[in-house]
């Protein structure tokens, strides 16, 4: 059974996470300890909640330079909702508050004339060369987004007033806008796929 680490960033409500690696086959444990975050084989970084107090969180428990190692290493790393956001270098929802800056781009909310949060299923679908990311409905709740597939990476798109990035992945990391772990079936399809998946630098 694969252990994976499920950081604790104080922002997140970890029982449906949890829940859904189990019904991947996995079994969690959980830190927020700097050196088992960088040393686990497998880790999520989940969020729900606003940009500044996750980073908050994070920069508190010193996790900023592990997590950053992590991606640059390529580590087996899930990222959800809030957890995307936090890759990127800002966003909208905290003007002058600095990400992980592992993509070099802001989030940025949703225009004015849709009704935010998006809240509910949405149709995905992967660009060419996505390995874990397949066409299916997923289930989002956000109102912040990043708009355009960074480069380095592979990524499914929704649309919700204009097309948006609705997971992206680079080898063993999975970086999702939406909630895996409560998308049905397919989410968890998502999920055992990147459990299995082996081919990162450990």
């Amino acid at each position: 059974m694969r252990k994976v680490l499920v950081i604790k960033t104080g922002v997140a409500n970890l029982a449906s996470v949890v829940a859904g690696l189990r019904r991947a086959g996995a079994r969690e444990y959980f830190s927020d300890d700097p050196g088992e975050v960088a040393a686990a084989t497998h880790a999520v970084l989940p969020g729900v909640g606003a940009f500044a107090a996750g980073m908050e969180m994070l920069e508190k428990n010193g996790l900023v330079e592990p997590l950053q190692k992590r991606f640059a290493q390529n580590r087996p790393t899930l990222a959800v909702c809030l957890g995307l956001q936090l890759l990127c270098a800002a966003s909208e929802e905290d003007p002058g508050v600095e990400g992980l800056g592992i993509i070099p781009e802001k989030v940025r909310r949703f225009p004015d004339c849709l009704r935010v949060p998006q809240l509910g299923w949405n149709m995905t679908e992967p660009t060419p060369g996505c390995a874990l990311l397949q066409a299916g409905y997923a289930y989002f709740a956000n109102s912040y987004r990043l708009c355009e597939q960074p480069p380095g990476w592979t990524a499914s798109r929704a649309d919700y007033g204009g097309s948006f990035v609705a997971a992206m992945e680079r080898g063993s990391i999975l970086a999702c806008q939406f909630h895996p772990e409560l998308s049905g079936p397919w989410g968890l399809g998502l999920l055992k796929r990147w459990l299995d998946r082996e081919d990162a630098a450990c």
